[in-house]
């Protein structure tokens, strides 16, 4: 369940609106198209939970694959 995410990811932050923020930025950089949102979501909090994401967040969205962007026609 999300809950246990989100308890897992408030051990390495004790501030739930600096998570809040973390998480939502992280979905946006990591979000695939053809994915659903609530996966994504759960992935950034799984990730939360092992690592501290205030110090590490920036070196690690940075190893994503390139985003393709969209040609007009």
């Amino acid at each position: 369940m999300r809950s246990d995410l989100v308890f897992g990811a408030l051990s390495h932050l004790s501030n739930r609106y600096q998570l809040c923020q973390l998480a939502s930025k992280a979905t946006r950089k990591l979000h695939k198209p053809t994915t659903r949102l609530q996966d994504t979501t759960n992935e950034v909090l799984m990730r939360f939970r092992t690592t501290n994401p205030g110090s590490s967040l920036a070196p690690a969205l940075q190893a994503v694959e390139p985003v393709q962007h969209r040609r007009a026609a």
